[in-house]
């Protein structure tokens, strides 16, 4: 394996299966919804072809987290998810306690197939619950009730060692009262670890649509930072650490394949649409593949991958990358390591502003981290040290 300074960061794969049953109104990822059955054989192929692609693009690594997303990857038989894990441990040595994870929407049918999954090596399950009440889950666009979510949760519970959810919160009339006790309630019947997004308005969706002709109105400024004073609160006094901006654990069950990203590891990808990060003797390769799932199964069949854009990262780039996603945990980053990325040190000066403001603050380990009340200005605070 090549040396680079986030090479202890890990190596993870990242599956994507770009379908679902019905698109959000709220989802901006790249998922398609199909009227005819999906041809999961040809697709299953595809994908394993593009990893053997990736395995040659980057040869000798030891896998230490896989995560199957989408799209709702749970709409995968679970023979078509063993073949996907089998054509990964064929093209690389996985770590025996490698992480492997499955995206999963709660609805009943779905949830009989956990079983399925374990037995094809899944160890996690993350469940795109969203929300705890009726009305609100109708307004998601989501297919289940809050009943049906927590008996997946509970069925999963049954079938893995982790298990976490996904809530969206700052949703139109939400209160700060009402958002505690659904997220107490959660955390009352849930899991030891869970992904808590604010709803993000965005382009191309239809609640941008809404939102821009006035018929859908999001939570004004004051009371989304409630909304997240709240959500740091409840999750701290119940003992789910706030690793990331969005992620609240349990300690020990943070989801290592997605501190892959945020320390800045590599990762291959697979799948229509799927963006990676490798290092090669070029130096460290962004690159994204097709979104169209059918025109990426065609040029994987024609090529052996479908990757449409590639990219060499300078080391400006690959130093504000680092800023970017490390400074979204709550552990902070190593500015030894953004010199090695960047060629350059921190502005002590733009330093000393932020942590006079205490908006950053340094760790016993010579880590700088965003402290709580910098969280709320992430992106400021990033374009700042950047700068």
């Amino acid at each position: 394996m090549l040396d680079h300074p986030t090479r202890d960061a890990g190596f993870g794969v990242y599956v994507h299966w770009p379908f679902c049953a019905s698109k959000c109104p709220y989802c901006d990822f790249n998922s398609h919804v199909r009227r005819a059955p999906v041809d999961e054989a040809r697709f299953a192929r595809a994908l394993a072809r593009e990893i053997a692609h990736m395995a040659a693009l980057a040869p000798g690594r030891t896998v230490t987290s896989i995560f199957l997303g989408g799209g709702t990857p749970s709409l995968m038989a679970p023979a078509t998810v063993g073949h996907v894990l089998d054509a990964i441990a064929g093209a690389w040595s996985v770590a025996p306690d490698a992480e492997i994870t499955i995206e999963a929407n709660p609805t009943s049918v779905e949830a009989e197939r956990f079983r399925g999954y374990r037995a094809a090596g899944v160890n996690r399950v993350s469940l795109g619950v969203q929300a705890l009440v009726e009305a609100d889950l109708r307004a998601l666009g989501r297919m289940h009730t809050a009943d049906e979510a927590m008996a997946a949760v509970k069925l999963a519970a049954a079938s893995f060692e982790r298990v976490s959810f996904d809530l969206i919160y700052a949703r139109p009339g939400q209160t700060p009262a009402a958002w505690r006790a659904e997220l107490n309630e959660a955390i009352d019947r849930a899991a030891d670890h869970l992904s808590l997004y604010q709803l993000a308005i965005e382009p191309g969706t239809a609640f941008h649509a809404l939102h821009k002709a006035g018929k859908l109105l999001a939570p004004d400024p004051d009371t989304a930072r409630d909304l997240w004073d709240v959500t740091q609160d409840t999750c701290a006094t119940r003992g789910l650490h706030p690793y990331e901006v969005s992620n609240h654990a349990r300690p020990g069950a943070e989801c290592r394949h997605n501190l892959v990203y945020w320390r800045y590891g590599e990762y291959a990808v697979a799948g229509p649409g799927a963006h990676g990060r490798l290092v090669t003797a070029g130096g460290r390769i962004a690159f994204s593949t097709e979104r169209h799932p059918e025109t990426w199964a065609a040029r994987v069949e024609a090529d052996g991958h479908a990757i449409v854009e590639e990219e060499r990262l300078s080391a400006g780039a690959e130093g504000d990358e680092f800023l970017l996603m490390g400074l979204r945990l709550r552990e902070g980053i190593s500015p030894e390591r953004y010199r090695a990325l960047s060629g350059r040190s921190l502005d002590p000066r733009r330093v000393a502003s932020l942590l006079e403001a205490g908006f950053v603050e340094r760790r016993s380990n010579g880590h700088l981290a965003v402290t709580s009340e910098g969280f709320p200005l992430l992106d400021s605070v990033v374009a700042d040290l950047a700068a």
